[in-house]
């Protein structure tokens, strides 16, 4: 998994943590130490796929676009990564191993990424968030009084 990727699940579990109000780019970088540059690119990206809604202007920021359970991790992997060719053989271009005629790994690899994909595929953000109150406190938030009751 890229950083991108890795970034854009813990972006999504921040908006997921704090859905009352749209945050900043600067709000999810200065929360997990991240870059907000990288951050920035991690959100247009998200919203591309549909998964955050960016607001520009003095009121603006990034909420997500739909309920946590309406957004799928294997989805969020699929569309952030740029490349899941785990081998040069998986690629749109042509291999250049010799073996690639006769080769049986590429059949193995590509069988252990559809195994690693469909656990993704298994969970949705709602899934990452269940413990939202241990959450709110790692990252610095402070929660609502009504949601401390139903999170509890």
């Amino acid at each position: 998994m890229t950083l991108q990727t890795d970034y854009a699940l813990r972006m999504l579990i921040f908006l997921a943590v704090r859905p009352e109000a749209p945050c900043t780019v600067s709000d999810v970088a200065e929360a997990y130490g991240l870059s907000h540059n990288h951050l920035l690119k991690v959100a247009r990206r998200l919203g591309q796929l549909g998964a955050v809604t960016t607001l520009r202007g003095r009121a603006g920021g990034i909420t997500l676009a739909k309920e946590p359970e309406n957004i799928g991790l294997g989805a969020i992997v699929r569309g952030i990564e740029e490349s899941l060719a785990l081998v040069e053989c998986m690629g749109a271009g042509e291999s250049a191993c010799v073996l690639t005629p006769a080769c049986r790994l590429k059949g193995i690899v590509a069988e252990a990424l559809d195994a690693y994909l469909a656990v993704f595929d298994r969970y949705t953000l709602a899934d990452l968030v269940t413990n939202r109150q241990s959450l709110t406190g790692l990252l610095g938030l402070e929660m609502e009084a009504s949601d401390v009751m139903t999170s509890a």
